[in-house]
């Protein structure tokens, strides 16, 4: 196995492949809803044990979610005109 080919030896790059990146994003966004209700029904035991940081752990990243899921739709817009 070679580590360097040269220009001519080369094959050329693929073309890139059309993914739907959005269903990706509404995945781990509907993950986070499910870990923010489960965190909001034990809430009393986990203020208890100091561990409240897990509640906007997942507030964070529903919004980073909700961010994301934005972008790829403002992108996916320009991108198809």
């Amino acid at each position: 196995m070679r580590i360097w080919l040269k220009d001519s030896e080369r094959r050329p790059d693929p073309e890139p492949v059309e993914t739907d990146d959005r269903k990706a994003m509404l995945v781990g966004i509907v993950v986070w809803v499910v870990a923010l209700a489960v965190l909001l029904i034990f809430i009393e035991p986990l203020d208890a044990a100091g561990n409240l940081w897990w509640l906007w752990a997942a507030i964070a990243g529903l919004a980073l979610g909700l961010i994301g899921l934005l972008y790829t739709h403002v992108r996916r817009k320009k991108s198809s005109r």
